[in-house]
Parts: C-alpha cells; structure tokens; sequence
C-alpha cells in the first residue's frame, strides 16, 4: 500500500480499478512534398481544421447538456483558436517555405506553441499546454487518421489515470463507467479540472508520477477532499474509505437543512455568507445553500471561452443572468483578472519573463482602456437592474486605484449623456492581494466602498509559493503568522473607517482558517459553492469570543505549522462535528 498526495480539485472518495490511459503523442515524420502539392496540402489543412471545428461543435452541445452551457465555453475557446488566422497562416507558412506535409506543419506549429506554454515559469501557462496538445490531437487525427481512444470503449467502472487529460477527453467519456480521475500533472485552474468539478467527478492532480507506478486493474483510492491517492490498499483501509463516504453523503444531506437557518455564532454575531462563481450556472448551487448572495464573479472565462475580445453585450447579457437568477440577493463582480496571455494571441509570441509579476489584472486593463471600458460600462449597465458591487483586482497602490476609479466616473458620465440608466452610487471595492496593498490598507480605506482579501494571490505573494505548482504546494499555507498579520492589519485599517471587509479566496473555505478569519474581524466570508454548508455549521458551532481568543493566541505562534497545530486541536476539541468529511480539507 502506498499513499501518494497531490492536489484535490474535485471533491468525493472513490475506490476502484485504476484505468492508466497511454496516449503518447505519436511522431509525425517530416516528409518533402513537391512544390506543385503545396496548394493540395493547404486543402488537406484546412478540410482537417473544418472537421476539427465540426467535432467540437459537437462537444460543446453534449457539454452544454451535462454541465450547462457556461462551462461548456471552454470549447468555444478551442474552436476560436482553430478557426484563428495567425495559426492557420503559420502552418500554412510551414508547408509553403518548408515543402513539407501539412500533417508534420500542423505538429510542428502545435509543438512550438505547447514548448513556449510549459516553459513559462506560471503555472497559468503550463495547465493550458494539454488543451493545444488536445487541438493538435484532433488535427492531426483527420490528416493521417487515429485509433479511437480507449476511453471511448470502457466496459466496466474505472478510475482514469493519465499524464495528463484534455478537457475534451474529460466530457467525451462515458460518465457512467468513469468513476474518478487522477493524473500526474495539473493545477486547480486547469480546464480539465474545472471540467472535473463541474461534472461532479472527484479528481486529485499534481500526482508527479503515479502513472509509471501503476498498472491497469490495480485498486485505487481516490480522494478528491484530501487531495490523496492510495495504491493498493488493504482491506481495513477501503473500509475504512468507504465508511467515510456513505457518512460524507449523509452528512451533505443534513447540511441541506442548514439552508434555511441563519449564519449566526452561538453568542449572537452575523457573519455572512456568500458563494464564489465563476458560470452563472452555479447561482442555483449558492442560493440553494442558503448563501447571502456572490461575493466573487469571477469573469476570465468571458474571455477564456473565445478568441476575441468579448463586446460590451456579452458581458452585459451575463451579468444581466446573474442578476436575474439571484432574484435581489447582491452580485459582486471582479473585473477581467487576466493578463496578455489569456486575451490575446500577442503574448504568446513574445511571453513575459515572469507573467506573475507582469503585465495582469488592473495592470493590464489600465493598458488596454477600450477593452476595459467596455467590462465597465456592462456592469454599469446591470447596476440598474438589481444590487451590484465592482471589485478591482490585484491593486498595488493607490494610483491603481484612482486610475480605475477616474474611468469608471467617465463611463458613468457617457452613459449619463446617453440616457442609458445605471447606480450612481453602485460600491466600488479593492481586492486585497499584494503585501503592498495590506501595509497601505489604511490609505485605501479613505477612498474604497469596501475590501475584499483575496487569499489566493495574498498568500501567493507574501510567501513565495505558487499554490497550483505540486512541488511546493505545502508551502502554501494561509495560516502562516505573516498573512494572518497582515488580514488583522487591514481589519483594523478597515474598522477606522467603517468599511466591510469580506475574505474571497479559496481558503475561506477552510474551516480552520474561516474561524480565524472570523476572530481576526472579517464579517463576511465567500467560499465556493461546496464550502457553504460546512461553513455555515462552524458559524453556528462556535462563539465570536472563541473565534476571538483563537486568533489572538495563533497569530502569536513563530511558524504556520504551530498555527495549523494548535487551530485544528482547538477546533477538535470543542467542535468536533466541524471535522466531518464534507469540504476542503476536512478530515
């Protein structure tokens, strides 16, 4: 029996046969041609690109039923950059300079582009290098012809193992004989995790090299919560795995009753809360836990789902769904988080050194202001059709700010003159991300409608540690004293100036790290949608003086394992019901 951790990117425990997919690449010889077969190439290029497009049409409506039509637009994504000029135009370069076949033009082209993605030192880059291997895969299929895969012919329930899997392998295979995935590569950003999440199959990435320790048949436990693969387990522990399961479906079932209560703690505090989405397909999710509304839309895949920059209707027809299945409940919406490489093929062409300190979020957007302005005047928009909050993310001073700040006051002022309605007094907040912003919480105070600490990037970039890459994954720690000083700083910033402080990132989920939240002043919690009821019953489970004097000791500790240590004894002791299996990192 050997026990493997990865990264948990979708929830539930599985045990079963494992399924090692082997999808090597096949080699594509380079072969002449004579120039007077260059143009009979370029046919055969672009009939292969057509029936491409025709097989993902075809994805994209089978997804759109399975997960709806939201997450389906990853496959929007790929099929713009198929449909794309500059790709089409540097193969068709390769076959006319270079005389060769279009079939080793097309892998050449693929191979060039997934090289410079996996050498980028950002994990954003590297997760995307399975979706151009999944591209060039089924190019090349229609150019000289590929076997079916195996996942297509699956007889009896399995647990997929693979390098790596593409998000069309993900919604191609047969979801009834798919129990689990687990691969050795990836992130919790990743398509095929998404992809994971949203069909509700438990996935565990960032494995290294399960696949070379494994073979087909062999007894695997997955757990998706815990982010842990078991290879071969005994008896006792599949018992032990399966009792935890069957009590994780009951407990979901009593947390559903939760729903309707109150968030409030035991001595009388409010704390509310409210559900991160990134589709406007999981607000039925949030509002059937009971939550207070969103307090983090996400937008990238506004821009992530096609090959062009979406126009101001787009964003605007999504917002106006979100507004309209929320029913009055409030939607915070934060503004395009993404740098040159997600929105436009420039980037790819000339990467960024280091992307993660480069060119992104607000950065960018203040760079493109055409762009920008046209996310700002759909949210303006929607403003007057119910309860909206505009976050900016990733501001490092105040300037940002003021920039974004001065542009949104323009906007207003056109759609004034326009006669086009909207809030005037719509609130308008910062994410707290970056050291910088937390030491200079004070001076943001005076301006801002309220804080969001985005514990994602906050952690991130205090420690070093890049939260998607598995080598240094358990250096990711927001329990580290260092960023708990920094939220109670900003807190206490915020409190001089009554502004609400709400916590948005994926860590508020945690149940050790809410309560500490929770002692440290924040009010207001956003968590994804599966986070909720296990939330909501800590909320309920315990006093705002415990939360209190729990942060007030943890914040005291040298290291984040002393923190982690005693936060989890404590919690245990006196909730002990908190640590059923249900949510991120329970158990």
């Amino acid at each position: 029996m050997e026990k493997i951790t990865g990264i948990g990117v979708s929830p539930g425990i599985v045990v079963g046969r494992a399924f090692v997919l082997d999808d090597e690449h096949r080699r594509i010889p380079r072969r002449p041609i004579a120039p007077e077969s260059v143009e009979r190439q370029i046919q055969r290029l672009h009939d292969a690109i057509d029936a491409s497009v025709a097989d993902l049409e075809r994805v994209r409506a089978q997804a759109e039923v399975d997960m709806g039509r939201d997450a389906a637009q990853i496959f929007s994504f790929h099929i713009g950059m198929l449909k794309d000029r500059v790709m089409i135009g540097s193969i068709e370069e390769v076959i006319r300079d270079q005389l060769v076949t279009a079939e080793y033009a097309v892998d050449h082209i693929f191979g060039q582009w997934a090289d410079r993605f996996r050498a980028m030192p950002d994990s954003a880059f590297t997760t995307k290098v399975n979706d151009i291997t999944d591209l060039a895969g089924r190019v090349l299929e229609h150019l000289v012809g590929e076997h079916s895969t195996t996942l297509d012919r699956l007889d009896d329930e399995v647990i997929v193992v693979a390098r790596e899997l593409t998000p069309s392998q993900t919604v191609g295979f047969n979801r009834n004989k798919v129990m689990a995935l687990a691969t050795d590569l990836g992130g919790k950003t990743s398509h095929t995790s998404i992809v994971a999440r949203a069909l509700n199959i438990p996935a565990v990435v960032g494995l290294q090299n399960l696949c070379a320790k494994l073979t087909d048949g062999v007894t695997l436990i997955i757990d998706g919560d815990a982010g842990v693969v078991i290879i071969d387990p005994d008896d006792e522990t599949i018992e032990r795995y399966l009792g935890q399961e069957a009590e994780r479906d009951k407990i979901q079932l009593s947390l559903k009753e939760l729903a309707k209560l109150e968030s409030i703690t035991t001595d009388g505090v409010r704390v509310e809360i409210m559900g991160n989405i990134e589709f406007a397909d999981e607000i039925t999710d949030v509002i059937d836990y009971g939550c207070s509304g969103i307090g983090l839309f996400r937008t990238e895949f506004l821009y992530l789902a096609t090959n062009t920059e979406p126009t101001e209707d787009v964003h605007f027809d999504v917002y106006r769904s979100c507004i309209e299945r929320l029913g009055g409940l409030p939607l915070t919406i934060r503004t395009m988080d993404l740098g040159a490489d997600k929105s436009s093929r420039s980037h790819i062409e000339n990467p960024e050194r280091n992307p993660a300190l480069g060119l992104r979020s607000i950065r960018y957007c203040l760079q493109n202001l055409p762009m920008f302005k046209h996310q700002i005047r759909a949210i303006l928009r929607a403003s007057a059709l119910g309860p909206v909050k505009l976050m900016i993310p990733l501001v490092s001073s105040i300037g940002e700010f003021r920039q974004a700040k001065h542009l949104i006051h323009d906007v207003m002022e056109d759609l004034t003159d326009a006669g086009i309605p909207f809030d005037p007094k719509m609130p308008l907040g910062v994410m707290i991300e970056v050291p910088s912003a937390a030491l200079l919480a004070s001076t943001f105070a005076r301006e801002v409608d309220f804080f969001s600490i985005g514990t994602n990037d906050l952690v991130q970039y205090t420690l070093a540690v890049d939260r998607t890459n598995e080598r240094v994954a358990d250096l990711f720690n927001p329990t580290h004293p260092a960023v708990l000083k920094l939220v109670r700083d900003v807190v206490r910033a915020a409190r001089r100036r009554d502004v609400p402080v709400s916590s948005c990132g994926e860590s508020a989920g945690d149940i050790e790290f809410a309560a500490l939240l929770i002692g440290l002043g924040v009010r207001t919690l956003s968590v994804t949608p599966g986070s909720v009821p296990s939330i909501k019953r800590l909320v309920r489970s315990i006093s705002m003086d415990r939360c209190e004097r729990l942060a007030k000791k943890a914040i005291s500790f040298d290291s984040d394992t002393e923190v982690s240590m005693y936060v989890r004894a404590r919690l245990r002791k006196e909730i002990p019901e908190a640590y059923d299996r249900v949510g991120p990192r329970a158990g």
